[in-house]
């Protein structure tokens, strides 16, 4: 759970498979201090299964995010990516911007973004 997790902002996207929930990410009204875009939204909480990793599904659930918010009129979405989930945002066109900072007992983070074009 997340402050704002309740927000009528805030959108929440999973993906299943047989009424189970595979994968999610969470989309919060929220603008990076380093960003100068106006229109901006955080990703948070991104998630798959462990045992379902590797097959695509992060990168459907996060499309569609992208997509819904990109009707909304948002230009830009953001992130702060666990060091291991770099690899996963660059190739979906995501950039670091910024230094590396350490998030106590989760380990190093990069702030993300990709415009929404």
């Amino acid at each position: 759970m997340f402050d704002g997790d309740t927000l009528e902002t805030t959108f929440h996207f999973g993906i299943f498979l047989n009424n189970q929930l595979l994968g999610i990410c969470s989309l919060f009204k929220n603008e990076h201090k380093n960003l100068s875009d106006a229109h901006q939204y955080q990703l948070r909480g991104m998630a798959v299964l462990a045992e379902q990793q590797g097959k695509g599904l992060g990168k459907l659930v996060l499309n569609y995010a992208e997509s819904f918010i990109k009707a909304k009129g948002i230009t830009t979405i953001w992130c702060n990516a666990r060091e291991v989930a770099t690899k996963f945002y660059t190739n979906l066109g995501y950039e670091i911007f910024g230094e590396p900072f350490e998030i106590e007992k989760i380990g190093t983070h990069y702030a993300m973004y990709k415009p929404l074009q």
